[in-house]
């Protein structure tokens, strides 16, 4: 499928749009068991806020803040730029989000303390934090699969060294840029194969229902739900059902799942639910990061 640069941006807004949806929806879920959440709600389909955060309905969490910080730095640079997203970190972390991950918090600690832009590697550092803020990058480096590894890997390690935590932003990263181009599904799926076979405890066939902050974990709810699902809808409610890590699970689904389906496909009544702010900004900055792509800058050359 050949899509219209129109189409693509279109595509760019949905990733980043889903992002933040998905992260609205599942942070009411965050920590909650599946029978849980049943006695609940039945099933958790609305942006309603609350959870154990207390949030306000549409309000986000560390999932969408730290993808803005890393699109904030890299469109007020023009260009890639480490030292600024790690600021962009230190300065989000100092206006005392209402949510922070403690591997994220100690990275950027360390970097405020030593001005060191790599974590060590740390067998403790296999969480998801790093793949839930994918979705800058992922658009800021369409059109070139090394920029967007090398991209990929150095936002993670700023707060995240582990070789499962490489691998997964790799492959989410992979995965939205080719959603980006109306790639098929079975496309996707051979992302995961790809992973699988490096990685095999990423397999996701026996999915067991375990959707805890463990990158490994994370993932298999993100690939089962979106691999056996027919709509972002239907995705983004099966993710945040299996409570656990849910406002990152979700942020997750919602960023491939929004440039698989496009912006159309994200029900209405979500988008008007989100923060009107956080909403205007994640359509706004999306564009703009493709716009400073490789991509981009091979289609005005040709022009």
């Amino acid at each position: 499928m050949v899509l219209s640069e129109q189409d693509i941006l279109s595509r760019a807004q949905a990733a980043f749009l889903g992002l933040a949806v998905g992260d609205a929806l599942g942070a009411t879920t965050e920590f909650m068991t599946p029978a849980e959440i049943r006695s609940r709600f039945k099933v958790h389909h609305k942006i309603v806020g609350g959870g154990w955060l207390h949030l306000k309905p549409g309000q986000v969490t560390d999932d969408t803040q730290m993808s803005l910080a890393i699109a904030r730095a890299l469109l007020q640079a023009g260009r890639w730029d480490l030292p600024g997203i790690a600021d962009g970190f230190v300065a989000w972390m100092k206006s005392k989000p209402v949510d922070i991950g403690a591997t994220c918090r100690r990275g950027i600690r360390d970097y405020m303390l030593s001005g060191r832009l790599e974590s060590p590697c740390n067998e403790w550092d296999a969480g998801n934090g790093a793949v839930m803020r994918m979705a800058p990058i992922a658009l800021f480096c369409f059109g070139d699969d090394e920029m967007l590894e090398r991209c990929a890997l150095a936002q993670a390690r700023l707060t995240h060294n582990h070789a499962y935590s490489d691998a997964a932003c790799i492959a989410v990263g992979r995965m939205v840029q080719q959603a980006l181009r109306g790639a098929h599904r079975h496309t996707l799926h051979a992302i995961t194969r790809d992973l699988t076979s490096v990685h095999p405890k990423f397999r996701f066939n026996d999915y067991r229902g375990h959707a805890g902050a463990y990158v490994v974990e994370t993932m298999q709810t993100v690939f089962h739900y979106l691999f056996t699902t027919g709509s972002f809808e239907e995705c983004l409610t099966g993710v945040v059902n299996q409570g656990g890590d849910a406002d990152t699970t979700g942020a997750i689904a919602g960023m491939i799942a929004g440039a698989h389906y496009g912006l159309e496909a994200i029900p209405r009544r979500w988008v008007r639910r989100l923060d009107g702010a956080v909403r205007e900004e994640v359509l706004d900055a999306a564009p703009r990061l493709v716009g400073l792509s490789p991509w981009a800058q091979r289609r005005e050359e040709s022009e």
